[in-house]
């Protein structure tokens, strides 16, 4: 008998695998969906964020010595705050592991967008009607607009000829025709992605 898990509870289980997966490859210092030679381009996102990731890991220790110092007498009730903070610290640290693993990646014919394990994109050249260098400190949540912001900044703008498809972490149908995003280089992005789109659209010409 096949075990299907409710939607939601699947998309927790990936999200959750794929973080802990992401220290192997942060380890061997590799990507994901990264290969020499295949004329893909890499923008990481992650380095904003890495000192409040890596100060909230740090808080979490100094709470898991003082738990453990408290909690001394109660060994029961130890070793479970012990095992869910120790998970909190590593989920915490493999959040920056994947965001630095899973970067967006422009290859020839699309361009994908990544955050982290939560979001992974693949957009058309061909779908892309515009592209610019738009620095944006707040976002408001609205239909068919999708923020991948890191620090609640986001740096470059893309808007879409026709609707791609996501589906969120709980199994939601999300269509979307403007993306914005971060990256650390995003004039280079935002150069690169207008040079291989005007080479797509003479490739297309007759």
């Amino acid at each position: 008998m096949n075990l299907r898990l409710p939607a939601p509870v699947a998309g927790i289980v990936r999200h959750e695998m794929t973080v802990l997966l992401a220290f192997g490859l942060w380890v061997a210092r590799r990507r994901h969906g990264v290969r020499r030679g295949d004329g893909n381009r890499v923008f990481g996102y992650a380095r904003e964020q890495a000192a409040l990731m890596y100060g909230f890991a740090f808080a979490c220790v100094v709470e898991t010595v003082g738990l453990a110092y408290l909690l001394r007498d109660w060994p029961a009730v130890h070793q479970v705050v012990l095992f869910l903070d120790v998970y909190t610290v590593v989920m915490i640290v493999g959040l920056q592991a994947v965001s630095v693993t899973r970067p967006h990646v422009l290859g020839p014919t699309s361009l994908r967008v990544r955050k982290g394990a939560h979001v992974d994109l693949r957009i058309p050249l061909d779908n892309v009607t515009a592209v610019r260098r738009e620095l944006r400190t707040s976002h408001t949540r609205t239909e068919g607009e999708l923020d991948l912001d890191i620090g609640a900044m986001t740096s470059v703008t893309l808007e879409l000829a026709a609707p791609v498809e996501r589906v969120t972490l709980f199994g939601r149908t999300q269509r979307v025709t403007v993306v914005r995003l971060h990256a650390e280089e995003p004039d280079a992005l935002v150069r690169e992605l207008r040079s291989r789109m005007e080479v797509r659209e003479v490739e297309v010409q007759p």
